[in-house]
């Protein structure tokens, strides 16, 4: 039983959950480049909106999932939830490689979001347990950097093998020997869970129920909902990335490796540069890398859209993926800076929520621009969110890294 709070009391624990975050990033790389092209290869699929539907889908599971894995983690166990995650995962590869029809598809996305809020929701949330408060930057880079390595080195692992074989199956035979490894490494890190009850034992302060939890990270609080906008945009951007960028570039006369390049090197950028901003949020404060990384996402996307050129798209997506690297641990951080440990879980469910319910509005939003106007006035359009997100934190952010809770509403 884990006794103590640090990342290096507990380095083998922390480790095999770094390794496991891996894995489960390497679930999305999966479909990250090769999706979008089957939608309109295979199935035939005109409309933008309708080749975006999985992800969509994807979305709204996530982000349902999240909302509920704090109370899950609580009543079961954060180990028992991420083992669970991963069986509904193995069915994902199976499903797509087999699938006759596209709503198939969708189905197949719905329960990839239900894996992806259990796993990637327990990776982090036992990494959080296992640290020491100002450690938890750390904790949150690495784990969103082993994450998106992983998302970033099977979205071109797929994208080659597509391009060299075929779409499907190749590329998501791939996806069992995933599952595997990842239920392997899950069934042999200790659950956390006795850490955080050790840490409230001696807490005076009362349970929140969750319909406060909610409000005041949603809305009442300046600090805790800016940080949720934040997260919101972040991913909206993403969805938006993650339907459109296989769809615009197949268009610009680059060859298939090019595409998987530009493509792949964003969330590479953005898993490699956590390793950076995640601890140094906890050196130098949450609220300067939270507006500045907003801000260079924006600038990013208006690039990509009135760029052109391999070199150009390539340097592009390298910052798009610095900026998101910026906010993306630092937000969680900042989340776990001001929530109560008895309500922390809770707390960065809701968070997780609204943020990756950006995933679904995103690709609506994008899908239905882009039928109205085209891909490129999408992906520029969709520039305008994170630019309004680095105004709002800029204004509502309050820098308590560290500090306890904050309390008080609008």
């Amino acid at each position: 039983m884990l006794q103590q709070t640090g990342i290096k009391r507990n380095l083998t624990s922390f480790i095999l959950l770094v390794l496991t975050n891996l894995f489960v990033g390497s679930m999305v790389g999966l479909e990250r480049t090769v999706l979008p092209i089957i939608g309109e290869d295979e199935f035939g699929l005109t409309s933008t909106s309708a080749t975006l539907s999985f992800i969509i889908t994807f979305g709204f599971s996530k982000a349902l999932m999240n909302f509920f894995a704090g109370s899950l983690a609580d009543r079961f166990g954060r180990k028992n939830v991420l083992i669970a995650g991963w069986i509904v995962g193995a069915f994902v590869p199976l499903l797509i490689i087999t699938a006759p029809a596209w709503w198939v598809i969708i189905f197949s996305n719905v329960l990839l979001g239900i894996n992806q809020g259990l796993t990637w929701s327990m990776t982090v949330n036992m990494k959080i347990d296992l640290s020491s408060s100002h450690q938890r930057g750390l904790a949150v880079g690495l784990n969103e950097f082993a994450g998106y390595i992983g998302v970033a080195l099977f979205a071109f692992i797929t994208g080659y093998l597509a391009s060299m074989y075929s779409p499907r199956p190749e590329p998501f035979l791939i996806g069992f020997g995933i599952v595997l490894v990842g239920l392997i490494l899950s069934f042999m890190v200790p659950d956390t869970s006795s850490l955080v009850s050790k840490n409230t034992s001696n807490d005076k302060q009362e349970t929140e129920p969750f319909k406060k939890v909610f409000l005041k990270t949603s809305f009442k609080n300046r600090h805790l909902s800016s940080v949720s906008f934040a997260g919101l945009t972040t991913n909206l951007k993403d969805g938006m990335a993650w339907g459109l960028f296989p769809l615009f570039f197949i268009n610009t006369g680059l060859s298939a490796g090019q595409i998987s390049l530009i493509i792949a090197i964003y969330p590479a950028t953005w898993g490699i540069f956590q390793l950076i901003t995640g601890p140094l949020s906890d050196r130098i404060g949450r609220k300067i890398l939270i507006t500045s990384g907003m801000f260079i996402q924006a600038i990013a996307l208006i690039g990509i859209t009135f760029g052109s050129g391999f070199g150009f798209w390539l340097i592009a997506s390298i910052i798009l993926g610095l900026g998101t690297a910026m906010v993306y641990p630092t937000l969680i951080a900042s989340i776990s800076d001001v929530a109560p440990t008895k309500t922390r879980a809770t707390s960065l469910g809701i968070y997780r929520f609204w943020r990756d319910s950006g995933y679904a509005i995103g690709a609506l939003l994008a899908g239905s621009i882009a039928d109205l106007l085209s891909v490129q006035w999408s992906i520029g359009i969709t520039a305008l969110f994170p630019l309004l997100a680095s105004i709002y934190t800029l204004v509502s952010l309050r820098d308590e890294k560290n500090k306890g809770t904050i309390e008080g509403e609008r």
